[in-house]
């Protein structure tokens, strides 16, 4: 019996263990930091792609997808909320 007992404990500890680290990821993946580093990657190699390519204006026309970008995590998370309102019957 002593022997359930601690092989249930560690299994509980191990879900805490990997619950901490789920909430830390969650933490990361909605966090402001992220999505800037995202969004300046994003704009970084885009513009590497038109010099490369001799497309005009790079730095300007890089822009647009980035700022895609931007809008759709500004909007992902409203449209996720209404989304779960509906499905959540």
């Amino acid at each position: 019996m002593t022997s359930q007992i601690q092989d249930l404990e560690k299994r509980i500890q191990k879900i805490e263990e990997r619950n901490k680290k789920v909430e830390k990821d969650k933490v990361w993946e909605t966090s402001i930091a992220r999505k800037v580093i995202i969004a300046i990657l994003t704009y970084l190699i885009i513009v590497l792609f038109f010099l490369v390519n001799h497309l005009p204006n790079p730095y300007v026309n890089a822009l647009v997808p980035t700022l895609g970008f931007i809008l759709s995590t500004l909007t992902l998370n409203i449209l996720k909320e209404l989304w779960m309102k509906e499905h959540s019957h």
